[in-house]
């Protein structure tokens, strides 16, 4: 595939790629074999076990890819497998896009070295863009391959490991070339809306209402953000000299910090699970990250209950707008699930 590219992405890039997607396929396990295997570690058996029920729940419940996706482990002794780099200018909330083959063009590049990947960030940062850096948990080949479960994705309980199989299958389900904001608000709906609905048929009131509390949070963290993106978008737009806008950038984002303290102090009663966000730089490259995730979950949500939360009749309503020239603007005018 390196060789048959052509453009500005070096095939260093794409060997290093392939390299990495090789190495995690080549040491996958099966997890059915795992689960019956005395040798695996109680801990690693009982999360597995229920990855296996999670995964029968996305395709029965949910109608979502029935194939060999999330049915094999790999251990990758690794914080992340892989690190996204995100960019966009001093002064512009666009970020930089990249484009591959199959994937599109999308807003970041992704290494499976930290090592690369700061350099890369480096690199971005010697051209004067802003520049962010973020390990990533999971990933999708959009059912190229058969991805598995990756010793990431099951760090956190089973809520979490439930969300992750429901996004990225639903990347599987649909996919738009060039159109991440689109593709990651889709995942995160079926997301969102399939977690609700495994937990509920697990009668687990108690996860029930910490899920809600926490999509509470994310909800009020990107109003937080999307204001800020408002305020920088005047200043970006404004007649100002460069050090005016830097100090005017600089202000904006002093502000977010502040309405983030007053938020979790109060509204949170002091919850501290996004001060690890606050307390590291913030520049545009990691607002226009944060933004492809989550200004268009609310209208995907509004179609999901117009098409009476019917997964089937959901994805087909999707799938006729993603085939329309502007998906975004058909979908915010969507009436009907028809």
């Amino acid at each position: 595939m390196a060789f048959g590219v052509s453009g500005c992405t070096s095939i260093s890039y794409y060997a290093q790629s392939l390299e990495g997607h090789v190495q995690i396929m080549a040491a996958r396990k099966n997890v059915g074999k795992l689960i019956r295997d005395p040798s695996t570690p109680q801990a690693l058996r009982s999360k597995l076990t229920s990855a296996s029920a999670i995964r029968r729940f996305a395709t029965d419940e949910l109608s979502l890819p029935d194939n060999s996706s999330y049915r094999s482990y790999v251990d990758i002794h690794r914080d992340a497998v892989t690190w996204a780099v995100f960019a966009a200018p001093q002064f512009s909330l666009t970020p930089r896009t990249w484009c591959f083959p199959v994937f599109g063009c999308v807003p970041y590049r992704g290494y499976f070295s930290r090592k690369s990947a700061t350099e890369s960030a480096v690199e971005l940062q010697r051209q004067g863009l802003d520049v962010f850096v973020t390990g990533i948990t999971a990933y999708s080949t959009l059912g190229w391959s058969s991805d598995p479960l990756l010793s990431t994705m099951l760090r956190q309980d089973d809520t979490y490991l439930a969300s992750l199989i429901f996004h990225e299958l639903a990347h599987q389900r649909l996919y738009v070339n060039g159109d991440s904001a689109f593709n990651e608000a889709f995942a995160v709906a079926v997301e969102t809306t399939g977690t609700r609905k495994w937990l509920r048929a697990a009668g687990d009131r108690a996860g029930l209402r910490r899920y809600e509390a926490a999509r509470k949070r994310s909800a009020d963290f990107l109003g937080l953000v999307a204001k800020a993106r408002e305020e920088l978008a005047q200043v970006y737009g404004s007649p100002r000299t460069p050090q005016q806008m830097a100090a005017a950038k600089a202000a904006t984002i002093n502000r977010l910090r502040m309405r983030y303290r007053q938020m979790r102090d109060r509204r949170w009663a002091g919850y501290r699970g996004y001060d690890a966000w606050f307390n590291q730089p913030i520049n545009n490259a990691k607002l226009a990250a944060t933004s492809v995730y989550g200004e268009q979950v609310p209208v995907f949500l509004r179609l999901f209950d117009l098409c009476g939360g019917d997964y089937p009749r959901f994805y087909e309503a999707v799938r006729r707008i993603a085939d329309k020239p502007s998906p975004g603007g058909a979908l915010k005018a969507m009436e009907s699930c028809d």
